[in-house]
């Protein structure tokens, strides 16, 4: 059951096992568990002669063709119901089945060594799988799981079988397992499959991408979940604070019961807001804007409440396809945008790529360290004719004059100079190409690299605006990786050197006639948006599904009080005090919003 109320069972036979994993669609339910087991029986090995080579190479063919086809069929499904950008994930599936090097392995070991080819697969699959898996970057290595769920498929061809196990559900249920694949992910039905937690999986992984897009509560990365759940057990699933309960006791229940009565209502009042202006109790207006990915996003935008777009990721139109997207593809997209948008401005984020997640057609440089590397406006200006590309589809979108480009990861001045050069190159090409365009068009950098706020002053005359990407600007700052538990405890936003950075930034800006906007988890987190405020942050980007949440805390706060904040915490020597007041400010105006925000 999901945002709603919590049936208490009869009786509770089993101890509570309580676990911990990540949170990655939100939601409340409590269901009987239905237990996916993985698949991992180990192929039968068997000999056959050089006559039998031929038949056994056309079985593994006549699988991949089947494959193929199912895999087709599926993508077919996904963007019937949730558009191309989501069905784009099993292009990566397509590119698995159809890759010759990976086909002709197979084969060659079928006539060296004279056996089926089941196992020669689960052995080939297994080590590119397992090369994948042991990448430090979590997108290269959650690629593995493609590799896994393709040849799942392809030997359950072989043998005739079905994999698809979220048809066999038939009554509502909440789904554990080891891990599931997109594939899996795709399959559900939402009336029967109400929520689903995993061992495996991360907040960037595919299965979390379709959860949030389904828009099913889920919780991965349990680690263990599978062994500690029997089928038929209850299940209790917080999927915004990634907490599951198996077996919940009457009082767990009860408490949950009364906690989703609570989002119903608290969502209910939130959705009231959606037409009201983001305006302090003492007249000062901060614009919400929104963070999207996917062009089928936009229709939540203004439904959430947001006014434009702060943040275009435009890196997702590139990633999955079998090819680079040519320049009308990507003038229709950001014309789609602006125009669903206008007159509110819409900021496109040029190409954010790196040898952690490079396109199709891409050769990946051998980086030791890829978020130190080649990437993003580097990688960009290494490439100038796919910048040129993309430069011509966004001038080309700014027909619309709401249109904004914003370079990603600038860490020098000499990098804006260059961006803009080519931008003028565009312009003139454009211009004897007799094509319109908005030769005013408003040039930002995101702040996100520490080199780059201490020397704003020296960007300012270059660009219109700043955007502070204060996800990785922490990091770098810190020198923490956040996913790393080890030291995930040093990534912390009120740090006196993020919150002095920050103060930097906004007041460079405002000296030089720009506008600062923060689109990182910073924006979204609503104990820091008085914080920001107070800085004097003139826009707030988030995803647009915390647009209600972020307009309710402003329009309870009071401008004066957020100005108050922000003077303590520069005045302050402890990033654990600036923390506690944060929250003890929400707690004082907005209290509700502490059990929604992520």
């Amino acid at each position: 059951m999901r945002r709603g109320l919590i049936p208490v069972s009869e009786s509770q036979v089993k101890n509570e096992i309580a676990l911990k994993g990540i949170g990655v669609s939100p939601g409340i339910a409590v269901y009987t568990c239905r237990l996916f087991a993985p698949q991992t029986e180990k192929a039968v090995r068997r000999s056959i002669s050089e006559e039998e080579v031929p038949f056994e190479i056309a079985r593994f063919e006549e699988a991949l063709i089947a494959t193929h086809e199912q895999i087709r069929h599926i993508q077919k499904e996904v963007a019937d119901v949730l558009g191309d950008e989501h069905a784009s994930i099993f292009d990566a599936h397509i590119l698995v089945v159809d890759d010759r090097t990976f086909i002709e392995e197979v084969i060659r070991s079928i006539k060296n060594d004279l056996i089926n080819v089941e196992p020669i697969l689960q052995t080939v699959s297994n080590r590119y799988a397992d090369m994948l898996s042991k990448m430090e970057d979590s997108y290269l290595s959650e690629r593995a799981a493609d590799i896994r769920d393709v040849t799942k498929r392809i030997l359950a061809n072989l043998a005739g079988e079905t994999i698809d196990q979220m048809k066999q559900v038939k009554e509502p249920c909440l789904v554990v397992a080891h891990d599931l694949a997109p594939s899996d992910t795709a399959s559900i039905d939402r009336n029967l499959v109400k929520a689903f937690a995993t061992d495996l999986g991360s907040s960037t992984s595919h299965t979390a991408i379709m959860a949030k897009a389904l828009e099913v509560p889920a919780v991965v990365g349990l680690h263990n979940i599978t062994a500690v759940v029997s089928p038929g057990d209850q299940v209790l699933l917080d999927g915004g604070k990634g907490l599951v309960f198996v077996n919940p006791t009457r009082e767990r229940l009860e408490e949950y019961r009364k906690r989703a009565e609570e989002q119903q209502q608290i969502r209910t009042e939130l959705e009231s807001l959606r037409d009201k202006a983001p305006e302090t109790l003492d007249g000062y207006l901060v614009p919400i804007t929104a963070n999207i990915e996917l062009l089928e996003e936009l229709e939540g935008v203004d439904a959430r409440g947001a006014k434009g777009i702060g943040l275009f990721r435009t890196e997702f139109m590139f990633l999955g396809a079998h090819r680079l997207p040519s320049e009308d593809e990507q003038a229709a997209a950001y014309t789609r945008a602006a125009k669903s948008q206008y007159p509110s401005p819409v900021v496109i984020r040029t190409l954010d790529l790196g040898a952690d997640k490079m396109p199709v057609g891409f050769e990946n440089p051998d980086e030791l360290n890829p978020f130190l590397g080649d990437r993003a406006i580097r990688l960009c200006l290494a490439r100038p004719e796919l910048f040129k590309t993309q430069l011509r589809a966004i001038l080309r979108a700014s027909v619309y004059d709401n249109v904004r480009i914003m370079y990603p990861m600038v860490c020098c001045v000499r990098e804006v100079q260059d961006a803009n050069t080519l931008l003028r190159q565009c312009m003139m090409e454009l211009s004897e190409e007799g094509v319109p365009f908005n030769k005013d068009i408003q040039i930002g950098t995101m702040i996100e690299v520490p080199s780059a706020a201490l020397i704003a002053d020296i960007i300012a005359p270059h660009v219109s605006f700043f955007s502070l990407g204060t996800n990785d600007l922490i990091q770098y700052t810190m020198a923490v990786d956040r996913g790393n538990e080890n030291v995930a405890h040093l990534y912390n936003p009120t740090h006196m050197a993020i919150i002095r950075l920050i103060d930097h930034v906004v007041k460079v800006s405002h000296k030089n006639g720009l506008w600062t906007c923060v689109c990182g988890q910073m924006a979204a987190t609503a104990p820091y948006v008085p914080l920001l405020i107070g800085l004097g942050v003139d826009e707030l980007s988030v995803s647009p599904s915390q647009a209600p949440l972020i307009k309710d805390v402003i329009r309870k706060l009071h401008y004066s009080s957020a100005v108050e904040l922000a003077q303590t915490a520069l005045n302050s020597h402890s990033a654990e005090h600036v923390e506690q007041l944060c929250i003890d400010l929400i707690r004082r105006i907005a209290p509700e919003v502490l059990e929604l925000s992520e």
